[in-house]
């Protein structure tokens, strides 16, 4: 039990801040080309609670952890925010637009991880003490669910991140029939999921980015 309540102190942080840059991007970026949705609803915020959804970003992630904690012994995470509101019609150039709204978040993600692994550098610089060492085991969480946050997001499937950017780069005629499989995006994520078939495909990115994040910055 001790190490499943250490092993929620030690991801709570890294999660709600990789949630809470990855939706306040798309707020901002959004604000940047003209839609002020997300703006008037207060949503363009670092404060975690404009963008936690009580079920998808504690309640499930938190089960999860529990329970693949108990049975495998391996903590496994998964969940979601409450998605920042964007209205496409109101940007200058909505089609355009669109691509750098979307890119916004997995952007955020790429710059998290890039400052876990600076803050990880300056802890195994320091003096070994039992804060260094929790503060290194938190970089190191912190690099790895902005990876698999920014990998994830970047799948070409309507409504993740990259849904709306493959929509923003194809043909108005197939961007049109494409975004169409938004309402069963969700479904056909947790099939990929769960059949292992999403595992194959993003291990391979995630372990190289996150490979990269290391040898760039020598940890």
């Amino acid at each position: 039990m001790d190490d499943i309540v250490l092993g929620i102190a030690i991801y709570a942080l890294p999660v709600i801040l990789a949630i809470t840059m990855h939706e306040a991007a798309h707020g901002y970026v959004a604000k940047h080309y003209g839609d002020f949705t997300a703006f008037n609803e207060g949503r363009i915020s670092l404060n975690p609670t404009k963008h936690i959804d009580p079920i998808g970003t504690i309640l499930v992630p938190i089960t999860l952890f529990i329970v693949s904690k108990l049975t495998v012994g391996a903590g496994f995470l998964f969940g979601w925010a409450k998605p920042v509101p964007v209205n496409f019609s109101n940007l200058r150039h909505p089609k355009h637009d669109m691509l750098w709204v979307a890119a916004a978040g997995p952007a955020a993600n790429l710059l998290m991880a890039f400052s876990w692994a600076l803050i990880f550098k300056m802890c195994i610089a320091m003096p070994e003490s039992t804060f260094t060492n929790l503060m290194i085991l938190m970089c190191t969480v912190g690099i790895k669910i902005n990876v698999i946050l920014m990998v994830i997001n970047l799948l070409p499937l309507p409504p993740l991140d990259g849904g709306r950017m493959a929509a923003s780069l194809l043909p108005h005629r197939i961007s049109y029939y494409f975004n169409k499989i938004e309402p069963y995006g969700l479904i056909i994520l947790l099939v990929l999921l769960f059949s292992g078939v999403l595992g194959a495909v993003i291990w391979p990115a995630i372990t190289w980015t996150i490979t990269m994040i290391a040898s760039i910055f020598a940890i």
